[in-house]
């Protein structure tokens, strides 16, 4: 029996398979390790295999009702939610366009490439963009937030909560006060960290009504179900700024549009992605059933267990353990390894892992660990990298790192 009281089974016509407690299997042929999309667990495939009903049927409405209602769990909102179909980058620009208006000022804090992209949004609809960057690797300074609020005049803030580029999980703690101090909305993009790391719109941040007014996210990286989905929640502040607005330059992301068919599924207003809608309430009642907080924990565990396995064989990560992120790592390869081969020998032993962006490719690869995964799944992953290496020419120990992901793992469990 390996950690977790997994089973592992491969065989090369099944693929690999966990099972862990009756909560759900997990059968591919690969481990999709990438910042995402994220390995699908069969039950979730089975809901996405289901036979396609009308939009409109009551079956399916009930469906996209029960998706709706655990998305407002998942968040606490006692706002809205909008599940639509599109990626991550659709939600981006939902929750910004509803929010802020051509000609008003935009304040984007980013911790790499993917926090970069909110200000080319934001340019791409007339608003006013400023940016606060931090060093890849490292948190945004909250003093820098805090001098460039200073300006005045700064409708919203945009945050990535964990940056697919760089690993970095941005500091809410520190961020949403100095935000809310200067009068100004908080627009979270959680499409790395969402069902992984605590997204919660109704906590405060050391004074009352100093809460996040806005999450963005996808369905393809730790809520675990196939790529497809938009998900954007608005807080009440959210909503106001909204009704505020005389229009926006949007249709089919003007959330006015979409409010009557998130209050009753059964209306109609662009053809919503049916199948794609089993999938994500299959996804929804998985993360609901093993419990935000043990989710939580799991990820913490496994993202911490991942880079100290790796630094057995002298990958560092590039997010040191103070700001790295529970859901993905970018890793630094030590000197002499070449980036093509060492990605392309791992992939044909099964194991996926993404290049580096940026000024960082060819020097790193990013290993996403979230979602529906589990450790037995790492320790063989550590196993199979430990292997790559070695066919490379680079002595490692693998037993040694395999050994250190366990331990750690088995200690933050």
């Amino acid at each position: 029996m390996s950690i977790d009281g997994l089973r592992r089974v491969r065989d090369n016509e099944k693929g690999w398979t966990c099972r862990k407690g009756g909560l759900f299997t997990l059968r591919n042929k690969e481990m999709l390790l990438i910042p995402g999309p994220t390995p699908v667990a069969d039950e979730i495939y089975d809901a996405l295999a289901s036979e396609t009903w009308a939009h409109t049927d009551p079956r399916f409405v009930k469906i996209f009702e029960r998706g709706i209602a655990l998305t407002k769990e998942m968040f606490h909102t006692d706002g809205e939610v909008y599940i639509f179909a599109g990626s991550g980058t659709l939600a981006m620009e939902m929750a910004v366009v509803n929010t802020v208006a051509p000609g008003e000022k935009l304040l984007v804090v980013s911790h790499g490439y993917f926090g970069d992209r909110f200000t080319q949004l934001g340019r791409a609809y007339g608003i006013q963009v400023e940016t606060v960057q931090a060093e890849w690797g490292r948190h945004v300074d909250p003093d820098a937030v805090r001098h460039a609020l200073a300006q005045g005049g700064f409708k919203a803030v945009t945050v990535t909560h964990v940056d697919t580029s760089t690993g970095v999980a941005a500091n809410l703690d520190a961020l949403v006060p100095v935000v809310k101090e200067a009068g100004a909305l908080f627009i979270l993009d959680g499409v790395c960290a969402t069902a992984a790391l605590e997204e919660d719109m109704q906590k405060t941040y050391g004074a009352p009504g100093y809460t996040i007014d806005v999450v963005l996210t996808g369905s393809q990286k730790a809520i675990g179900v196939p790529p497809g989905l938009g998900i954007v929640a608005f807080g009440p502040r959210a909503l106001k700024a909204r009704a505020e607005m005389a229009r926006v330059p949007a249709y089919f992301l003007d959330i006015d549009n979409w409010r009557p068919v998130m209050e009753n599924p059964g209306r109609y207003f662009a053809t919503p992605p049916v199948n794609m809608i089993y999938a994500y309430r299959q996804g929804m009642e998985m993360v609901m059933a093993e419990g935000l907080p043990a989710r939580y924990r799991r990820h913490e565990a496994l993202g911490r267990a991942v880079r100290a396995g790796l630094a057995v064989y002298g990958m560092r990560a590039l997010a040191g353990e103070d700001v790295a992120a529970p859901t993905l790592s970018c890793i630094l390869y030590p000197d002499g390894v070449d980036d093509a081969a060492f990605r392309a020998k791992l992939a044909s032993k099964g194991v996926v892992v993404a290049g580096a962006l940026a000024h960082l490719a060819g020097k790193a690869f990013r290993i996403g660990h979230m979602g529906n995964v589990t450790g037995a799944m790492f320790a063989e992953a550590i196993r199979r990298i430990g292997e790559t290496l070695q066919e490379l020419g680079h002595p490692v120990d693998v037993s040694s790192a395999v050994a250190r992901f366990e331990a750690v793992y088995g200690e933050g469990r």
